[in-house]
């Protein structure tokens, strides 16, 4: 399972998801391969990163937007609060 090797504890990096064991946060991962980065050069950037490690990032982040809910607001409304 893909969430064993990830962790959220508000005393590493704020609570922000990360590998577990390290405090490589799944944000950067997305943000460096969005960037452009190959996997090859994660993995030789932090030794400690494995493969699985990126796949299960990517999973997790499309598991997140698939439970995001958008709320469309008309051109010119204001939001409800």
């Amino acid at each position: 399972m893909t969430t064993d090797r990830i962790e959220i504890n508000p005393k590493i990096m704020m609570g922000k998801p990360v590998i577990r064991g390290t405090r490589i946060t799944l944000e950067m991962i997305l943000r460096k391969l969005g960037e452009g980065a190959k996997e090859a050069d994660l993995l030789d950037a932090y030794p400690t990163l494995k493969a699985a490690d990126i796949h299960a990032a990517m999973t997790y982040a499309a598991s997140a937007l698939a439970h995001e809910e958008i709320l469309l607001v008309p051109q010119g409304e204001k939001p409800q609060a």
